[in-house]
């Protein structure tokens, strides 16, 4: 099966389901189907797992579990693939800025491939997909309408009743959810960055705090971004003969390689002017990084947790008993 066939299965599973993941779903005009889990409908950690499910076209296991901050545990997202090229990049990556009039968000999952999007990416890892179905996970505090369906279904060159969008806001717990699932993303996406072969990675395993509801959407998406800047913990298997070279590449792998590292990313981000193109984005990686090379036997491990800025990003607020 292709990704999007995967990532169909899993949404129409969403939809049989939703009275329990607390979920709202509805067919606009042209056939197309909009799942609301996050933007007016309440959404929760089940349905942050189905859109992650979704993103990553259930090419991984993605649970709940949780993170030890000291003072405090808090909820978790583990994520565990092997397939990390395809999964990750091929699906997950949130790489398509959809915007249609007034309308904009940011697309993630099996659609990318059937609209073309980052082409370079996918002759990279050598994929390509035609399909009939597509489905697409918009982060977006606004209800997609005909027109944009209409504009997604024509870029995936598919018919509108065939295509299925699931939809987040930032500042929703199951749009913080999908974030820290990206954990295990965001280490290959940096190391795509710079060059690295991501095909020789054979399989990925990463956990990242959830952030809580900490405020408005920016606020929000800060807090999500902090969660893997300084919570994120992730794990490759590969086989990369030149270890050397290995070696430099994790050493810059890690976000606290970033000038912009040590502080939340919404300080960051507000000193900066809200211009993501004035922020280094080498910030956006995984705290800690271990690889475990195959043809060394070595295991080496780069970066750490820095729990200080994530109680200081997720506004812990401790209760001292008298």
């Amino acid at each position: 099966m292709g990704l999007n066939d995967l990532g169909f299965e899993v949404f129409e599973e969403m939809v049989d389901f939703a009275e329990d993941l607390q979920v709202d779903v509805m067919e606009l005009e042209n056939g197309a189907v909009v799942l609301d889990a996050g933007v007016k409908a309440a959404g929760g950690f089940g349905a942050g797992i189905y859109l992650s499910r979704i993103c990553m076209a259930d090419l991984a296991d993605i649970q709940i579990t949780s993170m030890d901050l000291g003072r405090a545990s808090l909820p978790a997202v583990q994520v565990s693939t092997d397939h990390p090229a395809l999964s990750c990049m091929g699906s997950q990556c949130a790489m398509w800025q959809v915007k249609m009039g007034k309308y904009f968000a940011m697309g993630s999952g099996p659609a990318r491939v059937l609209a073309g999007m980052t082409r370079d990416l996918y002759e990279r890892i050598g994929f390509e997909e035609s399909s009939d179905v597509a489905v697409i996970v918009l982060e977006s505090d606004r209800i997609p309408d005909e027109d944009v369906a209409g504009h997604i279904a024509e870029r995936c060159g598919i018919d509108p009743g065939d295509l299925r969008i699931a939809v987040a806001s930032t500042d929703s717990l199951a749009g913080l959810v999908q974030v820290s699932a990206r954990v295990v993303e965001t280490g290959l996406h940096k190391l795509f960055s710079m060059g690295f072969d991501i095909t020789t990675i054979n399989s990925g395993w990463g956990r990242a705090p959830i952030a809580p509801v900490v405020g408005d959407a920016t606020m929000c998406m800060g807090a999500s971004n902090d969660a893997i800047i300084y919570g994120g913990e992730t794990y490759y298997n590969l086989a990369y003969e030149d270890i050397e070279a290995l070696s430099d590449y994790l050493r810059a792998m890690p976000s606290l390689a970033s000038r912009d590292y040590g502080v939340p990313f919404y300080k960051t981000f507000k000193a900066a002017g809200f211009d993501f193109f004035k922020v280094d984005h080498n910030v956006f990686a995984p705290a800690r990084v271990v690889m475990n090379e195959l043809c060394s036997r070595r295991t080496m491990v780069a970066g750490r947790v820095n729990i200080p800025v994530l109680m200081e990003s997720f506004r812990l607020e401790f209760m001292e008993e008298d």
